[in-house]
């Protein structure tokens, strides 16, 4: 017997996996990268959570299909930000059902907790998203099973529903009784690992979607740096640290500059390759801003190896103008 679990990473996913493989089942974890998951790198962390439940974990990565299928016309509209929780669930369990198939496996397994986040994991929430991926009676949740009606797994005894969970609400108790009893380590604290979710990134995403077609390739350039929208409409993005640098600088995308400062310490920066002659004007000043230059002086930048001769603004508060986040 063999399931095919959701796997986040997180604690609820975790014990989901432990509950099941505790009575003999196999369990492949899935981890679906839609693009807007955690900036950090995970697989380390999501691999040693396997090894200790007894998983095997593999990545599958959605990317393009999830921009055309779910993100930009969300059949159950967004929550409080960018994020479309109810078709993005369904869309996860309409790929977990394609695997399952594939692998021949028996039913699918999750870690949510009815009740604990308002809009994607109330009780007609859980049902939509079995309705919208068909799945009904396939995806067996572990942590909340004796408050939902039984499973095609526990019908016919592939499953004992007695030893699963009733868990509902946001409190984490049990989940942490449950972490405690199993001597499970180095887990994440709960937290939203969707950047969709977050306020200051949807601002980002929706002014881009107000001036340029989203593609995959623009997901990598979201995550990093300031964002501003220039008097003529271009889009510049400056590192923030060195950290911020580095990943700016490995970004591979035609449609933008990459710009550094030439003889004095700066940040990383990227600008559309569109820009006016009055936005590369103006990213050059706003990019030297963010340097020790001073206001007297003209400095020289290199936009992909062509260089320019600028000086910074009076100060930082001009830029509050064009800052998207």
């Amino acid at each position: 017997m063999k399931a095919i679990a959701l796997f986040s990473g997180g604690l609820d996913s975790t014990l989901a996996i432990k509950l099941i493989r505790d009575q003999g089942i196999e369990v492949l974890a899935i981890n679906i990268n839609t693009g807007f998951g955690s900036t950090k790198d995970r697989l380390e962390h999501m691999q040693s959570m396997c090894d200790q439940v007894g998983a095997q974990l593999k990545i599958i990565d959605i990317q393009s299909e999830y921009l055309q299928d779910v993100l930009f016309d969300p059949k159950h509209g967004y929550g409080k930000n960018f994020n479309p929780c109810i078709d993005c669930h369904a869309k996860m369990f309409a790929v977990a059902k394609r695997i399952m198939e594939a692998e021949g496996a028996s039913f699918l397994i999750s870690g949510e907790v009815m009740g604990q986040r308002p809009m994607s994991q109330n009780k007609d929430a859980l049902q939509t998203v079995l309705n919208e991926s068909n799945c009904e009676g396939l995806l067996l949740r572990p942590m909340s099973a004796k408050m939902l009606a039984p499973t095609i797994a526990e019908e016919n005894g592939w499953v004992e529903r007695e030893k699963l969970e009733g868990i509902t609400g946001r409190s984490r108790d049990r989940q942490m009784e449950l972490a405690k009893e199993i001597g499970l380590e180095n887990f994440e604290s709960p937290g939203g690992g969707c950047l969709l979710t977050d306020e200051n990134f949807s601002k980002k995403m929706v002014d881009f979607i107000k001036h340029d077609r989203f593609e995959v390739r623009d997901i990598p350039l979201m995550k990093f740096g300031r964002h501003l929208r220039l008097s003529d409409g271009a889009k510049l993005v400056v590192g923030r640290n060195k950290e911020e640098n580095e990943h700016l600088q490995n970004i591979d995308n035609d449609k933008y500059f990459h710009i550094k400062t030439v003889g004095i310490p700066g940040p990383h920066a990227m600008l559309s390759k569109n820009a006016s002659e009055a936005d590369r004007e103006l990213s050059a000043k706003v990019i030297l801003t963010y340097t020790k230059a001073s206001t007297d002086k003209s400095y020289t930048l290199s936009y992909d190896e062509q260089e320019t001769q600028s000086s910074p603004l009076a100060s930082r508060e001009e830029i509050q103008a064009y800052s998207i986040f």
